[in-house]
């Protein structure tokens, strides 16, 4: 094997991205190398909105909000704003937040951000799909704009950081359903360009074989993993004792990977064909399987920015919450009956949520990177929704947290109470700011949110 400073594994035609290993580049006689990590970027996506009473500090004894359909939450939206006096405070963990207690100084809360909006396209797909275009088509009709459905915040920014990648941007959503339920709005937070959808991965072999593009070479070898193991082992030798660490990690990564793809085929094999099988898929599996081929993708060096929906908008579709429910529910049927102990159930998928994020966390935190730093303090890591309440279909106080360091450009554990009306537009130009694109504006945003920087 040729030690490079690109670090491959190579068989049989198959490829092997490494992650960075000090050994390689000292083999090749580079001496001091710059190994300073890529950004990476994560803004994941909630549906449905979130129970506000359990999530927004303070709001414990909120008064439970009524359906109200289409777009009329704006008639009462004075009335329903979360009230606080904007500033800097303590991060305060909420009931539904509780998941992140061990990471309360490695994310920020962020309130008081509205996006707004025009009748027309459907409140859900609306909310799925301008998520990060801030601006609805019937606004950019009239604004002579291109957008939204023009390009999408992820892809101008991984304009800006793919040119050392293979993909600009990965697109990744945990639905789960195979069949169509809903237009792919609802299933879709990234747009290449004025209609022309980035359509999200959904089904973690599909994922997985993009990753390591298998298609070519699927005849043959049975697995990536037994492809490269007898390279690795040769390789490893002549590795220092921490990059061989990071090597057997990895391939162990890896190995898992491949495993936990063929318990989930399998289980969906083995269903009773009276049984929709796509109910049955754990979701909790489901979606750390998807975040762990992200994350991979992130090693590898295959991309530095991802979107990543926990579940799709509306989707009438019976999901399995493992530990959570008995048997499979309906989140969005769930999130218009919110009055009595309804909020109660609706909040446990809020937590299984919360639980997600808190894992991807983690994993960030545990991968070390070339210079010795997590993952996560050379990243951004967002998680939000379209919607600020499922029941009302508002657009305004949106749930918003933001995870990571950005390479020590954020101070974490922190509440930012920012003025009611702070539009979401000027939180995304910030995040394109801090990931390093130089933009003074992004849709409708008039500033940025200059309180997360350190």
């Amino acid at each position: 094997m040729t030690l490079t400073r690109r670090n491959f594994l190579r068989a049989n035609g198959a490829t092997l991205s490494l992650p960075f290993l000090h050994s390689l580049a000292w083999a090749e006689g580079a001496g001091e190398v710059n190994t300073k990590p890529s950004k990476k970027l994560v803004i994941s996506y909630i549906p449905n909105g979130i129970v506000r009473r359990c999530f927004f500090p303070g709001e414990e004894e909120a008064t439970l909000p009524d359906f109200i359909g289409g777009f009329n939450a704006d008639k009462v939206k004075e009335e329903r704003r979360y009230k606080h006096k904007p500033g800097i405070y303590p991060l305060e963990l909420t009931s539904t937040m509780q998941p992140l207690t061990e990471f309360a100084n490695d994310v920020t809360m962020i309130t008081g951000l509205d996006r707004t909006y025009k009748n027309g396209q459907d409140v859900h797909a609306q909310g799925a799909s301008c998520y990060l275009t801030s601006v609805s088509p019937e606004q950019a009709a009239a604004l002579d704009m291109r957008h939204p459905n023009g390009r999408t915040l992820d892809q101008i920014i991984g304009d800006r950081l793919g040119q050392s990648t293979v993909f600009n941007t990965l697109e990744i959503s945990c639905n789960g359903f195979t069949a169509g339920k809903e237009p792919i709005e609802f299933d879709n937070i990234s747009w290449y360009g004025p209609g022309k959808i980035a359509p999200s991965i959904r089904e973690p072999q599909k994922l997985y074989d993009r990753l390591f593009m298998r298609e070519s070479y699927r005849q043959h070898v049975a697995d990536v993993t037994d492809l490269v193991l007898a390279d690795a082992k040769t390789l490893s030798g002549r590795l220092a004792q921490d990059d061989r660490r990071t090597l057997d990690e990895f391939i162990e990564m890896i190995r898992g990977i491949e495993l936990r793809i063929e318990k989930m085929d399998k289980l969906l094999a083995d269903v009773d064909v009276r049984v929709p099988k796509n109910e049955v898929l754990p979701r909790g599996e489901y979606i750390r399987l998807q975040m762990d081929l992200m994350l991979l993708a992130f090693q590898m060096g295959i991309t530095n920015v991802s979107t990543f929906m926990l579940g799709p908008e509306r989707w009438d579709a019976t999901l399995m919450y493992e530990g959570v429910f008995d048997k499979p529910v309906q989140h969005h049927n769930m999130t218009h009956n919110q009055k009595g102990e309804g909020y109660k159930e609706l909040q446990k998928i809020d937590i299984f949520h919360m639980q997600q994020y808190a894992y991807l966390i983690q994993r960030m935190k545990d991968i070390k990177e070339s210079d010795g730093s997590s993952m996560l303090d050379n990243s951004l890591v967002v998680y939000g929704a379209g919607l600020g309440d499922g029941a009302t279909h508002q657009y305004y106080d949106l749930p918003m947290i933001v995870a990571g360091k950005a390479q020590g450009q954020i101070k974490q554990g922190r509440f930012l109470k920012m003025p009611s009306g702070t539009l979401n537009s000027n939180l995304w130009l910030t995040i394109a700011q801090l990931m390093g694109v130089e933009m003074n504006s992004y849709a409708d945003s008039n500033g940025v949110i200059s309180d997360l920087w350190t």
